[in-house]
């Protein structure tokens, strides 16, 4: 029987894997070594359509590695339609999400997995120093911020990558059919009971992030629109405001008319008042925009992932 799956998304990370695979085998075979040559966990990997030789090494890592299970993308979905896709294929009663560059240390897999049997249904790791760069740790601070108010997030939650859920909140996650997938919205919808521990987060083993900054962009933009409609509440207040200021300033501009006989002249104001105007209803037309476009791709049955092949993927194993 399964007991803990562990589920990596993999993007150019051939150099990586074979470590990679070494100290996941190292920490899962700790963690159950009475097992009696019974297969007690798994890990997924998905490869996310690389352009480098991550699904070749893949397949050679898994010739004798029965548990380490291979799913090859056929077109490159992100992150986290990639996790979605693996959590999928993941049969244990724990569920390890984490990236496949090592910043993330295997070794740490137990004290996530011990958090969830004690009760947690979610374990996000908070980091005690992170290993990036500033603009990608004002950014996380920045949809922090957001999803306190967006996703009704605990003030002190960090969202991160490294986390684990237990069976009841994955089940949950795959009924999600929609073809933009924020991870951390669905954990949240589905469950108030999560936990936090701090590790360490280590240097990159290899290699360059996959996140640039139109990625972190397009993923903050799933998070404020798939799971919350408080950016069109916010644009509706903004459309109350400016027209309530436009009548107020009609009225005063009515009463000096008739008490003083006289019209303000001035070009430069009318000009700003016109572009402000028009900045927030275009504002507004591209909020209502993205959602309009995110319900197009819905009833559209756009994919969130395709799948061409698997490695060590029984025939009815995926959900």
């Amino acid at each position: 029987m399964i007991e803990t799956s562990v589920v990596i998304p993999a993007y150019r990370s051939a150099k990586i894997l074979p470590q990679l695979a070494q100290r996941l085998q190292e920490a899962l075979d700790g963690m159950y070594p009475d097992a009696g040559g019974e297969q007690r966990y798994q890990v997924i990997l998905v490869n996310d359509c690389s352009p480098d030789d991550t699904w070749a090494r893949l397949e050679e890592l898994s010739r004798d590695r029965p548990w380490l299970q291979g799913v090859n993308l056929r077109k490159n979905a992100g992150q986290h339609n990639a996790l979605l896709t693996g959590l999928r294929y993941a049969r244990g009663r724990y569920i390890i999400m984490m990236d496949d560059d090592l910043q993330h240390d295997p070794a740490d897999i137990p004290k996530i997995v011990a958090s969830l049997k004690a009760g947690n249904d979610v374990c996000y790791a908070k980091f005690k120093s992170k290993r990036h760069a500033l603009w990608k740790r004002l950014g996380s601070r920045f949809n922090s911020m957001i999803a306190d108010r967006l996703l009704r997030k605990p003030k002190d939650l960090y969202l991160s990558p490294f986390k684990g859920v237990v069976r009841g909140v994955r089940d949950q996650m795959v009924r999600f059919v929609g073809p933009h997938v924020y991870l951390d919205g669905l954990i949240l919808a589905s469950t108030n009971h999560v936990a936090m521990i701090e590790l360490d987060h280590h240097e990159r083993l290899d290699g360059q992030s996959g996140y640039n900054l139109a990625k972190s962009i397009s993923l903050w933009l799933k998070m404020a629109t798939s799971f919350s409609i408080e950016p069109l509440r916010i644009a509706s207040l903004l459309g109350i405001f400016f027209s309530g200021f436009g009548f107020l300033a009609a009225v005063a501009l009515i009463v000096q008319r008739f008490t003083l006989n006289a019209m303000p002249v001035g070009w430069s104001s009318l000009i700003v008042s016109v572009l402000i105007l028009g900045g927030i209803q275009l504002l507004a037309l591209g909020v209502i925009g993205e959602y309009v476009g995110r319900v197009l791709l819905h009833v559209n049955g756009t994919p969130q992932a395709v799948v061409g092949s698997t490695i060590n993927v029984e025939a009815g194993e995926r959900d």
